[in-house]
């Protein structure tokens, strides 16, 4: 079930101070007006379309003067004006009731390719559930993150909880035994995600136990800053129950910002669809998502069940990593997150580091190289510092290839020496940054930093 209009919903019930019809303007502009295909959406349209015989509504959307949008073309969706007008007038019952819930299940059950079974009483019981946040002290930041049944929090808080013992500030980031140390955490961590993160409505997560001192000491203990260990058990956290692990097929498609406002308030969004074009269904000119395909779709193994098994009304687990960084004084200094499925914890992980141990700015942190699991390997990013870096890594005796790793992060950065707040989007990408609706240089002002701000929350949907 779709969950970003009633997750929008709850946040504007909560804290929304422009009035809720207004926020959907820019969208029905966008969707009345058109917007100009740029090469990245004209690749993945070339690349989807051969696979679209069975998804007539979705080509259709994209095509223009019976062929597929281009480069330069300019992609109208006026159901999809009329979708948000609705919403915009009437509230979320709009969404989940009505007309466009209707579509939604007949998009989904009549389906020539997979037809599902949702029903009109899956689309009118959602709600958005709101979660507290986790948070982690790292050296003198407090940093807060999504916690279960997204993995980005815990996983990104365990990477740092298990490299705090190593003095990378020291190392830099064009040490080698850098990336080492960030590698073999990163092992350790995702094994931990695969055994223990799932719905916590529906399965015991160790969260405060992930995230134990101890725990990660006892961890770090694990890795050798000369050799990699080319092979990573889970541990055993406080308050785990299981120690299963089956890994999900979770894809990338997935978009970030990271907003501040002129009262210095942050916010800090991930959203997905999971694969391109989601399950390449559309209802009213809105893609559906393919999220599905973030469950664990082995309900055991081993005798003992999965935590992250498929089960009715549960939440699958995501790699999501919206992230906020407090200093010492408690005010925010960064916020930041990406897309990228499940290497989205390494983007973020690695440009904390960057930020926070290596003293770089945000954009340069951004631009690290990224790194991630391939196999019995590792794979770094084929940019200039990560092919200089792999044979390096290679020595500690695991296998390195370099190739393309892309990734969407953006961030906020708070200037301390008066340049107010510095706006950073990735390199990789085509994101950008805007200062009052208009798009601007990278490091522009974006307002005050404000008051400290109160502790904060997670809406999850």
């Amino acid at each position: 079930v779709p969950g970003n209009i009633g997750r929008a919903a709850e946040l504007h019930r909560r804290y929304g101070r422009v009035a809720w019809a207004r926020l959907f303007d820019p969208a029905i502009r966008l969707a009345e007006e058109g917007f100009e295909v740029n090469r990245w959406l004209a690749a993945a349209l070339a690349q989807s379309n051969a696979n679209w015989d069975n998804f007539p509504e979705t080509r259709a959307l994209f095509t223009i003067d019976g062929r597929i949008a281009r480069r330069g073309d300019r992609i109208r969706n006026p159901q999809l004006a009329a979708l948000l007008r609705e919403v915009a007038t009437r509230g979320p019952d709009a969404f989940y009731t009505g007309t466009t819930a209707r579509t939604i299940v007949q998009s989904t059950t009549r389906s020539t390719t997979n037809p599902g079974d949702m029903t009109l009483a899956d689309l009118s019981a959602y709600r958005a559930a709101s979660r507290d946040p986790v948070c982690f002290q790292y050296r003198v930041y407090r940093i807060c993150g999504m916690g279960p049944p997204s993995s980005g929090g815990t996983t990104v808080f365990a990477i740092l909880g298990m490299l705090e013992g190593f003095d990378l500030r020291s190392m830099g980031p064009e040490n080698p035994m850098s990336w080492h140390l960030l590698s073999e955490a990163m092992h350790l961590a995702y094994a931990d995600r695969d055994a223990y993160l799932g719905d916590p409505d529906f399965v015991e997560v160790p969260t405060a136990g992930l995230l134990d001192e101890r725990y990660l000491a006892e961890r770090a203990r694990l890795i050798s800053p000369f050799v990699a260990a080319n092979s990573y058990a889970p541990g055993n956290p406080p308050g785990a129950s299981t120690r299963t692990r089956a890994p999900g097929s979770e894809v990338p498609s997935t978009s970030h910002f990271v907003a501040v406002d002129r009262g210095g308030n942050v916010a800090s969004m991930t959203s997905t669809v999971e694969g391109i074009f989601g399950s390449q269904l559309v209802a009213r000119g809105m893609v559906l998502n393919n999220e599905l395909t973030d469950f664990s779709l082995e309900p055991e193994r081993n005798g003992a069940p999965v935590a992250n098994r498929v089960e009715p009304g549960k939440r699958p687990r995501s790699s999501m990593s919206p992230t906020i960084v407090y200093g010492p004084d408690g005010r925010v200094v960064l916020a930041l997150g990406s897309a990228g499925g499940p290497r989205i914890i390494m983007h973020v992980a690695k440009t904390l580091i960057g930020v926070l141990d290596f003293g770089l700015p945000v954009d340069q942190a951004i631009a690290l190289p990224n790194i991630y699991m391939a196999g019995d390997g590792e794979i770094i990013e084929n940019n200039a510092l990560g092919g200089q870096l792999a044979p390096q890594l290679a020595r500690f005796g695991r296998p390195v290839i370099t190739s393309d790793l892309s990734s969407k992060i953006n961030a906020v950065q708070w200037n301390a020496d008066g340049g107010g707040w510095i706006g950073a989007a990735d390199p990789r990408s085509l994101g950008a940054v805007a200062v009052g609706g208009g798009v601007g240089a990278l490091r522009p002002r974006l307002g005050p930093r404000g008051p400290t701000p109160p502790r904060p929350s997670s809406a999850g949907s």
